[in-house]
């Protein structure tokens, strides 16, 4: 059977892809439909479904301008943290998210005694794998060969049991997907890192959607303003994609930087919430 959805996004991604490279020169709808082979038409009904704007739009939004300008108005980490209390699809999810650590037994021991249930599912941006102790998420990657998503969760937990099965966390933590978070649970994660990754992942929640932060501003968050290399070496590691959002992470000349699942799909998340924002506010 066709996944339509799954097409549509590998077309999407192809498009961001060329946008990317060519932004500069600011293609054309025919140009960009072209390079994915979809009619200018169709192209034009397809993106706008899918992220919400159409395509002239989303290219600004993933810009280097506009990204240097999400940077220039952004709150700060500190005052992102006291948003609370916010209603509807504007409430900060990320603020409903609740991090706790493993213990250093079970860290050491690469999920020595941890029961581990994982499941696939879709989501805006291609197939997650998402997986679950008895205290909340552990692991949340996106990847489209499940035998491949499958082998890498046995990696990072090399001693634990393994049980294919849908539980409430996972539930909990797809539901971030959804247009309206009105009935949103809080989301509890259970990670394995060291404590200064993990602080480095907290402070991550902190930043708004739809706005950006750099890896410097992310030192100065947690007190350790001459460790963005180690700062970026944390992020880059984030064992939970899209929840703990490392996509809201750039370099401070407004370029994109590194994303561990590519970064095309680091700028179609960045241009979706974006656009999610700015519609919210309308």
């Amino acid at each position: 059977m066709i996944d339509q959805r799954k097409i549509d996004y590998e077309r999407i991604e192809n498009a961001i892809h060329f946008i990317r490279r060519n932004f500069k020169s600011q293609p054309s709808l025919d140009e960009i439909a072209e390079a994915v082979h979809v009619s200018p038409f169709h192209f034009q009904r397809m993106f706008s479904e899918w992220v919400g704007v159409s395509p002239k739009k989303f290219m600004q939004y993933i810009s280097l301008n506009y990204a240097k300008t999400l940077l220039k108005d952004r709150v700060t980490l500190m005052d992102a943290a006291y948003e609370t209390g916010l209603s509807g699809t504007s409430r900060l999810h990320d603020l409903f998210v609740n991090i706790e650590g493993m213990t250093p037994g079970e860290y050491k021991n690469g999920g020595a005694n941890l029961a581990l249930n994982y499941c696939f599912s879709e989501s805006p941006f291609g197939k997650v794998i998402v997986a679950s102790t008895h205290k909340g998420v552990c692991h949340m990657f996106f990847e489209e060969d499940e035998i491949k998503a499958l082998n890498d969760l046995r990696v990072r937990f090399p001693n634990a049991s393994f049980q294919q099965t849908t539980d409430k966390f996972q539930q909990n933590a797809l539901s971030i997907f959804q247009e309206d978070w009105k009935q949103l649970d809080q989301i509890k994660l259970h990670l394995a890192g060291t404590p200064f990754q993990l602080k480095v992942w907290e402070s991550l929640l902190k930043i708004p959607v739809g706005r950006l932060s750099t890896y410097g501003d992310i030192a100065q968050s947690i007190d350790k303003p001459k460790a963005s290399r180690a700062v970026g070496t944390a992020i880059g590691s984030n064992p939970v994609a899209f929840l703990i959002p490392c996509h809201r992470v750039i370099q401070n000349s407004g370029k994109t930087g590194g994303y561990m699942w590519g970064p095309d799909k680091k700028t179609a998340i960045i241009g979706w919430e974006a656009a999610k924002r700015d519609q919210e506010n309308i």
